[in-house]
């Protein structure tokens, strides 16, 4: 069996992210490295978007954008993101960004299938595809396994789930420089509902509809609405370009709980997704930035240390998005009622600082206190002491 220093199962994003920064440090190129997954990562299956305000891969970035709008059905506003920009990054320009650099080092392979089981067997790991086995000193698993989260009902589970279409119409009827962040007018149904457009140009955009609630629609639900929204902005005639389809976990599941010492859940399966929204891109590069410093600390060239179950801090913002599931899973239908009292009369460059898990104590009561007081304070009374549910 060949062995390796790391193994890594599934090359998604948090696993190609990792991998990246090992690159940017220099300090891993005398061990390693092989990345296992059934898909060649090929095409351009997802779009990441996140609010930046430095200079986060802008050389594969594909728009930015310098507003946002925010609507439900009694309100409009348009959100001025300075010092941040909205950013769209295509699936497809990242792989080959990440392959490109990977392609340069000769201790990093690639291997083109499906991982059936891995485990860790004292001081090494093994980890088996349908052809081979392999042996290595650590395993970064990064293959999602539902069953760990819906098997339990401590912690609940909301899905992001959308189809989107990227659409040329006849009319000009979209603002290039104005994304449209969440438009909750659209029928809510009992679930939380709204309508993301990101617009290339004046009469292009990618336009997905995107619920926050448990369970997923048929897919003639999501086009029709989507066709319904296209209607409503007036466009008469317009051309599909491309579709695209997700579902993204939203839990505060601890799955580092299940952090061996030499194995590590990453990405979706290590709880890396912002629980409370569903961004994965901002998200991953922060903490794949962290986990390769936390691996440096320990490694030397002949031994490596490094025990995984020490990686993960939990800290406040675990327990707000906590309270947010909870509300959402109990009372879906109040998503828009949330979302809305934050954005109609909060700071939006407070907002995006706050989901970005960056804000002081005083930045979050800013906020908090724009949110369903009551809704927030019977969630934390109920997970404090059981009390009665929301």
């Amino acid at each position: 069996m060949q062995h390796y220093h790391y193994i890594f199962t599934g090359s998604g994003l948090s696993a190609l992210m990792t991998v990246y920064e090992m690159l940017l440090s220099g300090k891993f190129d005398d061990k390693s490295i092989l990345l296992i997954d059934e898909n060649t990562k090929k095409v351009n299956d997802r779009t990441w978007c996140f609010w930046d305000e430095n200079n986060l891969f802008d050389e594969i970035v594909s728009k930015k954008w310098n507003q946002a709008v925010f609507a439900n059905n009694k309100f409009n506003k348009v959100l001025e993101l300075k010092p941040y920009q909205y950013k769209k990054i295509n699936g497809l320009d990242f792989y080959e960004l990440v392959f490109k650099k990977i392609s340069e080092h000769k201790n990093i392979h690639f291997l083109n299938e499906k991982v059936v089981d891995f485990t860790e067997l004292g001081n090494h790991c093994i980890v088996k595809t349908k052809e081979e086995t392999f042996t290595c000193n650590k395993i970064f698993n990064s293959i999602y396994n539902p069953e760990v989260v819906t098997a339990q009902n401590k912690f609940p589970l909301i899905q992001q789930h959308f189809i989107g279409w990227f659409i040329k119409s006849k009319e000009a009827v979209f603002t290039p420089n104005c994304a449209t962040f969440m438009d909750f007018s659209v029928e809510q149904k009992g679930n939380t509902r709204f309508m993301y457009v990101l617009p290339t140009s004046s009469t292009e955009a990618l336009l997905e509809y995107t619920l926050f609630s448990k369970d997923l629609l048929l897919k003639e639900e999501y086009e029709a609405e989507i066709k319904k929204y296209i209607e409503n902005l007036g466009i008469t005639e317009y051309e599909i370009i491309e579709k695209e389809q997700g579902n993204i976990p939203m839990t505060c599941y601890p799955f580092w709980k299940h952090n061996t010492m030499n194995i590590i859940n990453i990405g979706s399966a290590g709880g890396w997704t912002k629980a409370s929204t569903g961004y994965t891109f901002k998200n991953a590069s922060k903490k794949s930035k962290s986990l390769v410093q936390f691996l440096e600390k320990s490694i030397s060239t002949s031994l490596d240390m490094t025990d995984f179950r020490k990686f993960h801090k939990k800290d406040k913002f675990w327990l707000y998005d906590l309270l947010l599931l909870d509300i959402l899973s109990s009372k879906n239908e109040l998503g828009s009622k949330i979302f809305s009292s934050m954005f109609k009369k909060g700071n939006s460059n407070v907002i995006f600082k706050f989901l970005d898990e960056e804000t002081s104590i005083w930045e979050d009561l800013q906020v908090i206190w724009k949110c369903p007081k009551a809704l927030f304070i019977r969630a934390l009374l109920n997970r404090s002491f059981n009390v009665k549910k929301i």
